[in-house]
């Protein structure tokens, strides 16, 4: 009794763990598909529209269609891809003016980011967001958390082979 109980188990854990693998996989590359690049959110710049943790899947846009009051997502000078919201568009200089709505000055204001970011850094503009996943995302595409879904995938393949064997031989035996 107590094998087929952790037999069970262990084929349920595996389904979710191959459910869950389906899902990130559908979550992270359907979108692709149709042009839209999913990044984590990792700071609070942008709360309460893109909270920590989030996904959002943003779709390539011509930097010039850019106007003010709308999100961008953009490299910076130092390489890092950053989300803040457009408050100024300047066509002749090609430069775009951003904000993180989060950011405030002492006297409340919105403060205004130290650089203007070239169209050619503008990867695009958010179109939806998911809450919480852009943690899974973020961790997953990690080394370590790599190794820990790739791991915990093995352990329970293994332990589903295992325990499958074991109850076949006990089911083998009841029949006879």
């Amino acid at each position: 009794m107590p094998k087929r109980c952790i037999s069970s188990l262990a084929r349920a854990l595996g389904g979710l763990l191959a459910a869950a693998l389906v899902a990130l996989v559908v979550v992270s590359l359907v979108p692709r598909l149709f042009g839209y690049t999913p990044y984590a959110v990792l700071s609070g710049s942008m709360e309460p529209e893109y909270p920590v943790g989030s996904l959002i899947f943003v779709h390539s846009v011509d930097a010039e269609t850019l106007q003010p009051g709308d999100a961008a997502t953009f490299h910076r000078s130092d390489g890092a891809v950053v989300t803040h919201q457009v408050y100024e568009v300047d066509a002749d200089a090609k430069l775009i003016g951003t904000q993180g709505i989060a950011n405030v000055n002492a006297d409340g204001t919105i403060a205004h980011d130290a650089e203007k970011t070239p169209f050619s850094q503008v990867i695009g503009s958010p179109v939806f967001c998911i809450p919480y996943l852009g943690y899974v995302n973020a961790y997953c595409t990690t080394p370590p958390g790599l190794y820990v879904v790739v791991a915990v995938a093995v352990l329970l393949l293994v332990a589903s082979a295992l325990l499958g064997k074991g109850g076949e031989g006990d089911a083998r035996k009841s029949a006879r």
